[in-house]
């Protein structure tokens, strides 16, 4: 069995809002408060930003929006800014009901550079091969900001599940966050509940993350599980590039569908 589909979901990764969608610049983390700590309180300045990309994302105001961004904004995987709009238009398209909440979670003013990390929670309800479909996700990211304009973004981790169907297969990935290039690891999907006389057809592959992934489908082929998931045992890249690792679950009850981001460094 083969089926058509983009790993993506055409995610113009959208940010954590000061990212409207996702992303920053690669610097260092050495100075951002980790998630899940309490970082200096960000100044009003920061905080209003944050809060201008959630606002205007969640009016899907594509026209303010594309005042905040510079002309020259690029974000890590590659996107300029007519591209990366595209995806983000694609996005709202077919999940017209997404919503983000975003969290500061680290800030630094670098000359006149403004530096902030965040981590957004994106929810919203639409319509996947033809059916109603709800998608959930997790992204931090970093965005780099000259006066009130994003200049650059990079997405730092992202996990994306879509679900369909009255029952969609529950599962737990279990994926390194990053590794180093030529580095084995296991990618596992696991089902919570056994199969039993239910009959599960799935896939996991990875995808090079680039500008072409965003929108171009990608054809992937079933089998059917004989086991309580997928089991892969994968390897890293020579080169320093992030991957997409994803998961597809069909059942006679639904559907899932889970992605995520695997950075490949030093």
């Amino acid at each position: 069995m083969s089926f058509r589909f983009s790993p993506s979901l055409a995610f113009p990764r959208l940010t954590a809002k000061t990212c409207a969608l996702l992303g920053g610049l690669s610097l260092g983390l050495g100075w951002l408060a980790p998630v899940g700590a309490a970082p200096n309180p960000a100044p009003p300045q920061v905080q209003s930003l944050v809060e201008q990309f959630d606002a205007l994302a969640n009016r899907r105001d594509l026209t303010a929006l594309k005042a905040l961004y510079s002309q020259d904004f690029k974000t890590g995987d590659g996107l300029d800014l007519s591209a990366y709009q595209t995806a983000l238009e694609s996005l709202w398209q077919r999940y017209p009901e997404l919503t983000y909440k975003t969290q500061i979670t680290g800030w630094e003013q670098a000359g006149d550079r403004l530096i902030v990390q965040t981590q957004t929670t994106l929810e919203g309800t639409g319509q996947w091969q033809g059916n109603p479909a709800r998608l959930a996700g997790v992204m931090e990211s970093k965005q780099t900001y000259v006066g009130n304009q994003l200049l650059e973004q990079t997405i730092l981790s992202e996990k994306i599940t879509l679900t369909a169907g009255a029952n969609p297969p529950e599962v737990a990935v279990q994926l390194p966050a990053s590794v180093k290039p030529g580095q084995e690891f296991d990618f596992d999907v696991i089902l919570a509940e056994p199969l039993g006389e239910t009959l599960v057809a799935g896939a996991a592959f990875a995808q090079p993350i680039r500008p072409a992934a965003y929108l171009n489908p990608l054809k992937v082929e079933l089998e059917l599980l004989q086991a309580g998931g997928l089991f892969k045992r994968a390897k890293a890249p020579r080169t320093q590039n992030a991957q997409w690792y994803s998961a597809l679950l069909i059942s006679n009850e639904g559907t899932t569908y889970v992605t995520q981001r695997l950075r490949v460094e030093p």
